[in-house]
């Protein structure tokens, strides 16, 4: 598309704001120049597209997506992860600092990965930072680079480049990001909780759970709460899998600590009754929980409570989920944990939300308004606008189809949803009023987050 070209965009379905309605979505530049009534714009060229019942949606935004490129690119990497995010209808992500090596932990860690990066991006990337034990002199380049902030852990991450912080280190750590405006994003789990919980190896999804108790959330959120309290820091609890942690936040909130939260698909969608023996693609920390629990997220969701819904999509190769299928012991206590799903959450999180009668004006605010705000980008992505960038998904709400995970984009297609049937199909994705092809070239682009800027000195 030229800069002089526009492009129309017609549907009966529009997603926007303020609900769900006809429209004709004017083009212009990558952005979005006009959003009038249906049937009253004219466009460049061949003329509108028209969706017809199909509908329009704003791209999704990702916040939580676990590149892993350069390093371990074997168990993802940027033009898979992201072509399978095109063909999910997700058009930002934020790629996680840790998996890869070097971690983004460092400047010359981030410059790795916008290196490893370059010219094979099928949507507009974005980075987040780490903060371990160690990095307190990196951060404030790294926030002034154009990180969107700094995930920690407080127990160990599984991998040994990434280390938790303690609480003396997180102390510091948020001391810092509060000094820096940057939004500190943390695993909350309590590594002296999990130290104590039943650790049983084998096939049974019940011992693995047991392993990683809900009491292990609950415990690492108040203790990151406390420290909040006490540095002024803003804070976001990332992938929250238990209901527990609920009034705790909402307690912190009423106090004034800035604090939010994120969910994700697999646990809105799957429940631990539902996890065969040795299965091991179910495998996530913190661990999808029980039916019940299911429901009270869900209930949280729909209050308000959670800022955003976003994959935590965390591949690895298939031999190291000890898959039985595949010839491995299934043990859940071994596998890596960590569910791909970056091409599927929109479907699935619709084919729920459906169900309980929620909206695509909902799932919209939660898969891309919510993300893009969170982040600082709700100037730019996050909903269909005037003035913001093109990213649009065509989404039919209506078509089922079936998993088949050797249709999926990931580098390694294993995903707990094989075999299941969801609602809802994208159709067509836009990335700033361009259409995506995955077999074409890529033309995304990279992001920076608010704080980018010179390096203050003195």
């Amino acid at each position: 598309m030229s800069l002089s070209e526009t492009v129309v965009i017609r549907s009966r379905r529009v997603v926007l704001p303020d609900g769900e309605g006809p429209a004709d979505v004017l083009v212009r530049d990558g952005r979005i120049a006009r959003i009038a009534a249906h049937g009253s714009l004219a466009a460049d060229g061949a003329g509108p597209t028209d969706l017809g019942d199909t509908a329009l949606l704003p791209g999704l935004v990702d916040t939580h997506v676990h590149v892993n490129e350069p390093g371990r690119t074997a168990w993802e990497g940027f033009a898979t992860a992201t072509r399978a995010a095109a063909a999910g209808g997700v058009t930002t992500i934020v790629d996680m600092p840790l998996n890869s090596v070097p971690p983004t932990t460092t400047l010359p860690g981030l410059e790795a990965k916008r290196k490893a990066a370059e010219g094979q991006t099928w949507v507009d990337l974005g980075f987040w930072g780490g903060a371990v034990p160690g990095n307190l002199a990196d951060l404030e380049p790294l926030h002034r680079a154009g990180v969107f902030g700094f995930k920690s852990f407080l127990a160990p991450s599984g991998v040994d480049e990434f280390p938790h912080l303690e609480p003396t280190a997180l102390e510091a750590a948020l001391a810092e990001q509060a000094g820096l405006g940057a939004l500190a994003v943390i695993h909350a789990e309590d590594p002296a909780v999990l130290a104590a919980a039943p650790r049983q190896p084998g096939v049974h999804y019940r011992d693995f759970l047991a392993s990683r108790p809900a009491g292990a959330e609950t415990a690492a959120v108040a203790r990151l709460l406390a420290a909040a309290r006490r540095t002024g820091a803003r804070v976001h609890v990332l992938h929250v899998s238990s209901a527990a942690v609920l009034p705790l936040l909402r307690r912190a909130r009423a106090e004034g600590v800035e604090v939010t939260a994120e969910t994700c698909p697999h646990y809105l969608t799957l429940a631990a009754e539902q996890v065969p023996d040795g299965d091991t693609a179910f495998k996530c920390c913190p661990p999808i929980r029980e039916e019940a629990n299911r429901e009270a997220l869900w209930t949280a969701l729909a209050a308000g409570e959670f800022a955003a819904v976003v994959s935590d999509h965390s591949p690895c190769t298939p031999d190291l989920k000890l898959l039985p299928a595949q010839g491995g012991s299934g043990d859940f206590a071994v596998a890596w944990g960590g569910i791909a799903s970056l091409q599927l959450g929109l479907s699935a999180v619709w084919t729920e939300a459906r169900r309980r009668g929620h909206t695509l004006a909902d799932v919209a605010g939660w898969m891309s308004a919510g993300p893009a705000r969170l982040v600082g980008l709700d100037g730019r992505k996050g909903a269909i606008a005037v003035g913001r960038d093109a990213d649009l998904v065509a989404f039919d709400p209506d078509a089922r189809f079936t998993v088949h995970p050797g249709e999926l984009h990931h580098r390694n297609p294993v995903t707990p949803y094989a075999g299941r049937t969801l609602t809802g199909a994208v159709r067509t994705t836009w990335l700033r009023g361009r259409v995506v092809d995955v077999a074409g070239e890529p033309f995304g682009v990279r992001l920076v987050g608010p704080g980018a800027g010179p390096v203050r000195t003195g």
